[in-house]
């Protein structure tokens, strides 16, 4: 079994050094360990060993719960393949079904606003519930009803793992949400398990690869479907990194078309929901990434009706977000300025979600290479702010 350190280690590395009031430089120098290596030990980005856990957990007091996390790798393939090989077998359960399924949404409601490492733990227990009850005994109905909401979990799990940059357990836990739609028939959680695949690969920079995943996911998604949606507009944003302005407008107008008199869900902020209210700010970002001078006007009028006093609006995080995507487009028309200007306003704000992250750290990327001069004191917000002090644009936008 290969080793995989339990993602809440970072997690639990930080409240122990902020319980004893340790900066990164303070715990570097009590342990002998760089300033850089236990930032990166908190983000995730890098596994301790057993020795650096336990070594910490002496320095910091903490009972020996960091060097338990290392000590309990997680087999990301066999947890998987435990629940999909449920399947066959399944003779299950008792009515607590509603309960699971209400769980499945407060958790995919959860995504755009708890970092990952937090979510992550939510997501493996309510999986474990289902695993569970699919050892019991229900009726075929109820047999499909956990099956669907193990699906709808998996695909969730992966998506966080990417998030985490975890993409070994990500893959796992993403065949594992297909064999369970497949066999449970279910159209649009198989069309969101390659929605979730073009958008990772589209974060490392395979856009062909993006845009065959977007177009797979289409055809399979059912019509009328928040994944039909998603996976279009998917589409557009591998056209626009590929800087193909007609074929991005294209797909845009495919999105407009298909949101048309479309009702802002019950949840909007659910992750598997398609929010409208949120099309104009998808495409601002969208032609920014395409270099259409169209995507100023856009996003300033998405800015406008957010916030039209300039005080975060009815709707602050998304106000927050909106700040973003101006300066994206800002940056794309050569007004690197006001765009450092707009990031610091909305990062300063405390409103950028984690789900959201990403536009932030591509602001920043995109003015650094700019050359702007304020870009410093956008840097340093974005490395105070940053969810689990890393700055990564491959979080799922929400």
């Amino acid at each position: 079994m290969a080793s995989s350190v339990d993602p809440r280690f970072g997690v639990a590395l930080r409240e122990f050094r902020e319980r004893r009031g340790l900066s990164f430089r303070s715990l570097g120098q009590l342990a002998h360990r760089s300033k850089s290596h236990l930032q990166e030990l908190e983000a995730g980005l890098k596994a301790p060993t057993v020795d650096t856990a336990c070594h910490l957990d002496r320095i910091l007091g903490a009972g020996g719960v960091l060097a338990r996390l290392v000590d309990a790798p997680i087999d990301h393939a066999a947890e998987a393949g435990e629940l999909r090989a449920r399947v066959a077998a399944s003779d299950v359960g008792r009515d607590v079904l509603e309960r699971i399924e209400q769980g499945v949404d407060d958790l995919a409601s959860s995504y755009p606003t708890l970092a990952p490492a937090d979510l992550l733990p939510l997501v493996r227990r309510h999986l474990a519930d289902v695993r569970r009850l699919l050892d019991g005994r229900v009726t075929l109905a109820q047999q499909r009803r956990l099956l669907v909401a193990g699906a709808w979990l998996a695909v969730l799990r992966a998506t966080v793992h990417i998030d985490l940059r975890q993409r070994t357990a990500a893959a796992a836990h993403l065949r594992a949400a297909r064999d369970l739609a497949e066999h449970a028939e279910h159209g649009e959680i198989q069309a969101w398990c390659l929605e979730t695949r073009a958008w990772d690969v589209l974060t490392q920079g395979d856009y062909r690869r993006a845009l065959d995943l977007s177009g797979q996911a289409q055809r399979v998604a059912p019509k009328g479907s928040s994944a039909r949606i998603q996976a279009t507009a998917q589409e557009a944003r591998a056209w626009a990194r590929m800087g193909d302005v007609g074929a991005t407008r294209r797909a845009l107008d495919r999105v407009e078309r298909l949101t048309a008199n479309l009702p802002v869900p019950e949840r909007a902020e659910h992750h598997y929901r398609y929010d409208p209210a949120k099309a104009a700010a998808y495409t601002a970002t969208t032609l920014a990434w395409a270099g259409d001078p169209g995507a100023e006007q856009v996003a300033r009028a998405v800015l406008a009706d957010l916030d039209p006093h300039g005080d975060g609006g009815a709707r602050p995080r998304r106000s927050a977000s909106a700040r973003l995507d101006l300066g994206l487009a800002l940056v794309a028309a050569g007004q690197p300025d006001e765009a450092v200007a707009l990031g610091v306003q909305a990062v300063a704000s405390g409103r950028v979600v984690p789900s959201n992250w990403w536009r932030a750290a591509e602001l920043l990327t995109k003015v650094e290479q700019s050359g702007a001069p304020e870009v410093a004191a956008l840097r340093d917000l974005c490395v105070e702010h940053a969810p689990g002090r890393r700055l990564s644009a491959d979080s799922k936008p929400g």
